[in-house]
């Protein structure tokens, strides 16, 4: 019996952007409940499968919810675990799966486990965390680093020891080699499928095992100390993706597997972009029937049809029957897909994430082709920013608020939004592109009930043909259903030719194209997609 998951697609929800019931200028649990008729259900729906929300649990937003303080309740903020309960009763009754974010390698250093932890050197906690003792010269274990920058590691004086904190000092690493740790951590899933979620995306996979010697990161020859990231100037060989990592993730797996029809996805960036290696080991190695790993290279592959073809085939080629691919374009911590490539790119990009198998997740906001939104220093609220200034790594950018219409506050708040709004938004929200038939909202729209309706695009075989240097092309194919998408990648016209171009258009990323008919040669316009069926 085929699942949700295989053929789902994902909308992840960036909480406190999302919609504010309360004037707060915060989203909340609330507003996500209020708006599930625009995502499934309703007469202007998106018609998506499932949403991902980011994490709710009580924090003190250090780093806005990714350091949890409990992990079995809901931040005031957000709401209560009884309006969780009944955003879940919505959604379900829509049909629609929730995905909640599971923070993995780190508590908040106000969660009750760390308190204990820190009180003493013999507290029964302490090795729920990681802590090592100073070197002779009382520097610290090693050379580790943080990714928001400076060592990875602080000195806690009155135990005389230092803890790992691979993220901001508030967020102390869970020590994973811990029995009791994965045994707690295996408690709050279960938690959270008896209550009834659909799935987990798993947060920062790669940090949850370490070398078991903390031996020194190597440095990185590659490192450019006036472009990169300081994290970057180190490979982060011991310092991640420890021997045991795929025996961690595994018995969060295995919880997993109890529950029927629930998936997680995990968050795992590469060593390097085009290695699908990197990628088929979780596949191989953590069970494929309840989770899969992202797939980035969507992210950061160059906007060039050779390119996109090049990782895509690669990576169909290496997937073993059963295995879901999860592709996207975007989240809340990499810079809008709009900026990345061009508004009128993104027209392109909706049609190849819609379109190729397995589980598609787009971020909040692309249907509607936002941009990143530039952020004044005295509006910065995102940590990596205020502790990483002016590299360009701030992450505000592209968790500015939705746009619902052109009313005071864009219609997500009535009072004053926790981020800036899009300067345009005016223009570009949901109720002007909704009353727009040419919109890209209305395009996602029709790509999702095109894809709703499509057997091939759903559950059949990929298969990419050459077509022209400037060309992205595939056949979709089920049983009882042959699907070309043909892709135009470049800003100019484009006159392709090909035994596959026989049949009607689909859809058409263009204005007025639908329901021609296709007789082997075909003039796409700049940045066309198209969908034909032979």
């Amino acid at each position: 019996m085929r699942q949700w998951y295989q053929s789902a697609v994902v909308y992840q929800i960036y909480l406190r952007s999302f919609y504010d019931t309360n004037g707060d200028g915060v989203g909340d649990l609330p507003g996500v409940l209020k708006k599930l008729d625009y995502l499934r259900g309703g007469p202007n729906s998106l018609g998506v499968d499932a949403i991902w929300l980011s994490p709710f649990y009580p924090s003190p937003m250090a780093d806005f919810g990714y350091e949890v303080a409990d992990y079995c309740d809901v931040d005031p903020v957000f709401g209560t675990l009884d309006d969780f309960k009944r955003l879940l009763d919505g959604a379900h009754r829509r049909e629609l799966k929730i995905i909640i974010d599971f923070v993995l390698n780190h508590t908040s250093d106000q969660h009750p486990w760390f308190k204990e932890s820190r009180a003493s050197r013999d507290n029964p906690k302490r090795d729920w965390y990681v802590w090592r003792s100073p070197k002779a010269d009382g520097s610290p274990p090693n050379n580790w680093q943080s990714a928001f920058g400076g060592s990875a590691w602080a000195y806690h004086k009155p135990t005389g020891q230092y803890y790992l904190h691979s993220f901001l000092a508030q967020q102390p690493d869970l020590n994973w080699e811990s029995p009791k740790v994965r045994a707690a951590m295996k408690q709050v899933v279960k938690f959270w499928c008896d209550l009834g979620v659909d799935g987990l995306r798993i947060d920062a996979a790669s940090w949850l095992a370490k070398d078991p010697a903390f031996r020194d990161d190597p440095p990185n020859p590659h490192y450019r100390s006036q472009v990169d990231s300081p994290y970057r100037a180190l490979r982060h060989t011991h310092s991640k993706r420890g021997p045991q990592l795929y025996t961690y993730l595994n018995e969060i797996a295995d919880e997993v597997s109890k529950y029927t029809g629930r998936f997680m996805i995990i968050e795992t960036y590469p060593h390097r972009w085009n290695n699908t290696e990197a990628y088929d080991q979780f596949y191989k190695q953590v069970n494929p029937q309840v989770s899969a790993p992202f797939n980035f290279e969507g992210v950061f592959a160059p906007w060039l049809a050779h390119s996109f073809r090049a990782f895509t085939d690669r990576f169909q080629t290496s997937l073993q029957d059963g295995y879901v691919p999860v592709y996207t374009f975007g989240n809340h911590d990499q810079s809008r897909l709009a900026s990345r490539i061009g508004p009128e790119a993104a027209r392109t990009a909706a049609m190849l994430l819609l379109t190729l198998p397995g589980l598609p997740v787009m971020y909040c906001g692309d249907e509607l082709g936002l941009q990143n939104v530039p952020i004044a220093p005295g509006n910065v609220q995102d940590p990596l920013e205020k502790h990483l200034p002016g590299k360009g790594l701030g992450r505000d950018p592209q968790r500015s608020p939705l746009p619902w219409d052109d009313s005071r506050g864009a219609g997500f708040t009535s009072g004053k939004p926790w981020l800036p709004l899009t300067a345009d938004y005016a223009e570009r929200n949901v109720k002007t592109q909704l009353a727009d038939p040419q919109s890209l909202l209305n395009l996602y729209r029709r790509l999702l009930k095109v894809r709703r309706d499509s057997h091939a695009l759903k559950y059949g075989s990929y298969q990419s043909f050459d077509i022209g240097p400037d060309i992205f092309a595939y056949l979709r194919e089920s049983q009882d259903q042959k699907l070309v998408v043909v892709l135009n990648f470049s800003d100019k016209p484009q006159i392709v030719q090909h035994r596959h171009l026989h049949g009607t258009v689909v859809l058409s990323t263009a204005v007025g194209k639908s329901d021609q008919q296709v007789e082997g040669e075909y003039q796409l316009e700049p940045h066309e997609g198209l969908i034909i069926e032979l």
